[in-house]
């Protein structure tokens, strides 16, 4: 496949990502979480692929953050997770994070043991 356009937008809850965009690591930088309101409304469904490198492991709520990534994630695009055990993430579920992320909408495109998933938001059933 060919892509035309690719940019690498940063999201960090510190000012350090736009250190990243002033040296041009990233085209856009975005201070705060996936789960802040000001983030969620400027950036929904605006991205084709979306990478949560350990990053869940470290947050207070990683459901609300997962929630957060597939709302700005365009249906059809896919999520790339990288977490240390996911089924630690997620322990109400048996398989964890693949269990969450089927739960959230999504199909899971990796093994169900895979410390690095990737998943495909699933576009809404329409209205028959």
């Amino acid at each position: 496949a060919h892509f035309p356009y690719t940019s690498f937008d940063g999201l960090d809850p510190t000012h350090r990502v736009l250190r990243a965009r002033a040296v041009e690591r990233v085209e856009e930088a975005f201070v705060g979480r996936l789960t802040d309101h000001h983030i969620a409304v400027r950036l929904r469904e605006r991205y084709d692929v979306v990478s949560l490198f350990q990053y869940l492991e470290r947050v207070a709520d990683p459901r609300a953050e997962l929630r957060g990534a597939l709302r700005v994630l365009r249906p059809g695009g896919h999520l790339l997770v990288d977490v240390a055990d996911p089924r630690r993430l997620f322990p109400v579920h048996a398989v964890g994070l693949n269990a969450e992320l089927v739960a959230q909408g999504c199909t899971v495109l990796t093994g169900a043991r895979a410390h690095r998933v990737i998943a495909r938001k699933d576009a809404p059933a329409s209205a028959a």
